[in-house]
């Protein structure tokens, strides 16, 4: 579990197919305080330290999460939004998160609003996931608050701070981004269904 804080960004390094896997290699300031088989968020994806070398760790995607989600898009030198795991017994900042991608989002307006910037993005609401006004959403792994929300559009307000630590500062329009939707909302939602049916 995470919380959608990021702790850092993380530099990918190098980058190695295998077979349907794909390893990925990544520089970042607090590599010595991983370990092999410890989880660590990706934009968002939950994946396993499966290597340590120095400051430059590995982790190891398959199939399903390259399908699913914007991993299998990075390159050689992108900055990757990065959190380890939460501690059970602290506060939780941002809100729960799974680090299990429900689809991917493309960045369809950007706009500053006077000290802040609005971000606007675009999903496909046949995946049956759903935002709320006020709710939360996990973009790139950054716990959110939704501003708009209507079927298969939500957008959110950032802050300097979150620009300035995030890849956030990256994204342009057309960009494709991972979207954890809330836990809670989707099992609600899910529970709704049933009942109709």
């Amino acid at each position: 579990m995470f919380t959608g804080i990021i702790e850092e960004l993380a530099v990918v390094v190098a980058l190695q197919q295998d077979q349907e896997n794909l390893h990925i290699t990544l520089k970042s300031k607090i590599t010595s305080e991983l370990k092999i088989d410890q989880s660590v968020a990706h934009n968002g994806v939950c994946l396993t330290v499966v290597q340590i070398d120095g400051e430059n760790y590995t982790v190891t995607a398959i199939k399903e999460t390259l399908d699913k989600a914007n991993i299998g898009d990075l390159t050689v030198g992108d900055k990757v939004n990065i959190e380890r795991s939460m501690v059970m017994n602290g506060r939780i900042d941002g809100h729960i998160v799974q680090g299990h991608v429900d689809q991917t989002a493309n960045v369809s307006a950007i706009s500053e609003e006077s000290g802040s910037w609005k971000y606007a993005f675009d999903y496909d609401q046949n995946q049956g996931n759903l935002t709320v006004s006020k709710g939360s959403i996990t973009i790139n792994g950054v716990s959110l608050t939704v501003v708009d929300s209507s079927p298969g559009h939500v957008s959110v307000a950032i802050i300097p701070f979150t620009i300035e630590h995030t890849n956030f500062h990256s994204f342009k329009e057309g960009t494709r981004v991972n979207l954890e939707f809330d836990v809670i909302g989707k099992y609600v939602a899910t529970y709704m269904a049933n009942i109709k049916a």
